[in-house]
């Protein structure tokens, strides 16, 4: 509930600090007065938009501080904790909203003394205070405008989330099933180049290293007769000569110096070198001539290892690769086969997961189709009966629900909402645009503003001239509402009509006074005299009159 308001220098209020009541609050002045200054200066609290031609001309700033009473459970306390903007006194469940806007054109803003920004006050803003302005019946023809009303009314927020949570996993699917599909020609492409190359490749099986076991291979066969001949003249140089062979010149040079041991020991570290290569000469030999016995002139294999080596050259050029690469080229082409095949299953899932999902949005949105029937049946009754009180004995209003289960989806649903209304026996029900003239138009916009704000959980609502185009008897019946509404919340309603502020709990007046050079507004709490006079004025048409008086005194003594 809103407790305290204080401007400071904005436009043409110098000053200016007004306590509010529980119940209905009514608002009245002359007209040019500035009677919307409250609602003004509430607003930049709530986060509205900011500009210094707002402030008072002879100031450089101006300040508007709003208090409100939160209960902590409420959702505007919760919000609070969360944000850890709550007060610093535990017994004090107060919310002090503060904006200050610079002749520079800066702006600044703070909750219970906690600097923030504007789309925070904009967060906390419908929490606190719900305005309605003297132009909503404007927006009553619009057909969006009519869907939002009738799902405030029906306080089904959680099938609306659901049916947007829906509605966007059902989009991203789509959008992924989109960029699937238009990648699937490039795949099949691809995949059909692939699956060939890897087909040459498999085929020819070329293992990893065998390029290098066949090079070296190679090289053997197409050298094995020089290799043949090499081997038997070493073969016979160190060990089968038979004349002056390595093994057998060493025999002899070891023999002698064995000889000569006795002699000369020194001798001794040679003779067991010379031992030592004798037998080195032994075994060498003996490799040698297991080496000769199984060096192969075959000239049928040399022919099949060179087929092959030319194959594998040809085919890594076909690829630009070396020939050694082939078997990784081989594993690489598998893995993105193996990719591409993935994708196209993910492709074959995704078309389910799509149906799937659109199946789940269309219950979803079956599901607050049927919610918002019922409500429109309630809401319409409920109008019907307003209109009815509102000088409208014949009236007759109907919202009209059409599910449209193959309708394009949106966050929103597929429903269909038209306001219909007729005001004359005999009369069908037409569209709203069709058939009201302004005046009924305000009347009708009025009755559901004032029904639709009974269902809010926010603790303040606030009419900024919404019963523009009512009068007389319909006036007192439009006050009516308003004070009972006010039973339930806090009402601060400005108005021009004594009927409607008769009905108020409290009533504030808006003065505008100058000194031919300074223009200032002021607003006050009206006492029950005060009341009656202000009430004669609207009533008499700014004269104040024996006979308006009295028409006060009545207004105020059944209120």
């Amino acid at each position: 509930m809103l407790l305290h308001l204080q401007i400071r220098n904005l436009a043409v209020v110098r000053t200016l600090a007004v306590d509010f009541q529980p119940g209905m609050t009514a608002i009245t002045g002359e007209t040019g007065a500035g009677k919307s200054i409250a609602l003004d200066a509430l607003g930049l609290c709530l986060g509205d938009r900011a500009d210094s031609a707002m402030i008072r001309a002879d100031a450089e700033q101006a300040e508007v501080v709003a208090s409100f009473a939160v209960n902590p459970q409420s959702p505007a306390g919760l919000w609070l904790a969360e944000q850890e903007f709550s007060s610093d006194h535990d017994d004090d469940d107060q919310c002090v909203l503060r904006r200050i806007i610079t002749r520079e054109g800066r702006s600044k803003a703070w909750i219970n003394g906690y600097p923030v920004t504007v789309a925070q006050l904009r967060e906390l803003a419908p929490l606190l205070v719900n305005i309605h302005g003297q132009h909503e019946h404007q927006l009553l023809t619009r057909n969006d405008h009519q869907l939002h009303l009738l799902d405030h009314y029906a306080r089904h927020q959680q099938l609306l989330d659901q049916v947007s949570q829906d509605y966007q996993h059902w989009y991203q699917l789509r959008k992924q099933q989109k960029q699937l599909e238009q990648q699937q020609s490039d795949r099949q492409a691809r995949t059909q180049l692939i699956s060939y190359q890897l087909h040459e490749l498999q085929e020819f099986a070329l293992q990893a290293d065998e390029f290098e076991e066949l090079e070296q291979q190679h090289r053997r066969l197409s050298n094995s007769a020089a290799l043949l001949e090499d081997a038997s003249f070493a073969l016979n140089a160190l060990y089968e000569g038979e004349h002056n062979n390595a093994f057998g010149l060493v025999q002899s040079a070891l023999n002698r110096l064995e000889q000569q041991l006795e002699n000369d020991t020194k001798l001794e570290p040679i003779v067991r070198l010379l031992h030592e290569a004798s037998v080195q000469l032994q075994e060498a030999a003996s490799e040698l001539r297991h080496y000769h016995d199984h060096v192969e002139l075959d000239d049928e294999q040399l022919a099949q290892t060179e087929q092959r080596v030319s194959q594998a050259i040809k085919l890594a050029r076909k690829h630009q690769l070396e020939a050694a690469q082939l078997p990784h080229f081989q594993q690489q082409l598998e893995q993105e086969l193996a990719q591409l095949q993935q994708q196209t299953q993910n492709a074959d899932e995704s078309e389910q997961l799509v149906k799937a999902a659109a199946q789940q949005y269309r219950l979803s949105a079956e599901k607050l189709a049927a919610s918002r029937s019922a409500a429109a049946i309630e809401l319409s009754n409920r109008i019907s009966q307003a209109m009815q009180q509102l000088n409208m004995p014949h009236g007759r209003f109907s919202i009209a629900v059409e599910h449209q289960p193959q309708a394009p989806a949106s966050k929103l649903g597929t429903d269909q909402i038209q306001f219909q209304v007729t005001t004359n026996p005999g009369q069908p029900l037409q569209a709203l645009n069709k058939v009201a003239s302004g005046g009924e138009l305000s009347r009708i916009s009025l009755a559901i503003q004032v029904i639709t704000a009974s269902q809010m959980t926010t603790p303040t609502l606030m009419f900024d001239e919404v019963d523009v185009g009512v009068s007389g008897a319909t006036a007192a019946t439009v006050g009516n509402l308003l004070r009972q509404l006010g039973q339930s919340c806090q009402v601060i309603c400005v108005t021009h009509l004594p009927q409607v502020a008769a009905k108020a709990h409290q009533q504030l007046r808006v003065d505008k006074t100058t000194d031919g050079e300074h223009t200032e507004t002021v607003m006050v709490e009206l006492e029950h005299q005060q009341r009656v006079i202000e009430l004669a004025r609207l009533l008499g048409g700014d004269s104040v009159t024996a006979a308006s008086t009295a028409n006060a005194e009545e207004l105020l003594a059944v209120s």
